[in-house]
């Protein structure tokens, strides 16, 4: 049976709904993750699937409101405004060479998304949510986390915790505060060879 894939959601498709209940908030409570919660987000992170079982991902996070601080400072003005709630502030970095023979690993970016989703995946199954957002000074980063550039590419900053209502952010941040829409699969998607997306 063909799917239509010019839809953006397929009923013959079956989905489980912790992929569609996952999304990026920006209100956050600021009650902070119990130590179970936190170890969850990891564990979940450590299965994730890489090449070689290389696992060339690092999340330096911050609980401690000095250490959050600081990690606050790397991040545009934009989200420094709602992220400074979140109980957790973390940098998702991918190590730049195999551990094994040091070449280059040209797939860690690739295993370090996945291992950023399974925390993400975890987050909701705990009850939380979590932001991953490319709004920082990788600059500033590299010099908060003290890490060498040669050796780990900083991917992205994450913010987690438990959300609440919308009233604690501006106006303008509030009228974001809703799950984005989803591409149409044929956008996303193409049998045999591209396709020119429509």
């Amino acid at each position: 049976m063909a799917l239509d894939y010019r839809n953006s959601r397929t009923p013959e498709a079956e989905v489980d709904s912790m992929f569609i209940d996952r999304w990026s908030p920006r209100a956050f409570s600021d009650k902070p993750l119990t130590d179970c919660q936190l170890a969850g987000l990891f564990e979940a992170a450590r299965w994730a699937p890489s090449c070689y079982n290389e696992q060339p991902w690092l999340f330096i996070y911050a609980i401690k409101p000095k250490d959050r601080e600081r990690f606050l400072e790397a991040l545009v003005p934009g989200n420094q405004v709602w992220a400074r709630r979140a109980p957790v502030l973390m940098f998702a970095l991918a190590r730049r060479r195999f551990q094994s023979n040091d070449k280059d690993n040209r797939h860690a970016a690739f295993d370090t998304g996945a291992a950023w989703m399974s925390i993400a995946l975890q987050a909701r199954r705990l009850g939380l949510h979590a932001h991953a957002m490319a709004g920082f000074s990788r600059q500033k980063a590299y010099k908060i986390l003290n890490v060498p550039e040669n050796d780990y590419d900083i991917l992205a900053a994450i913010a987690v915790g438990q959300r609440c209502e919308p009233s604690v952010l501006s106006k303008e941040v509030a009228a974001q505060e809703k799950p984005n829409q989803r591409q149409p699969l044929v956008n996303v998607f193409a049998e045999g060879q591209f396709k020119k997306l429509v």
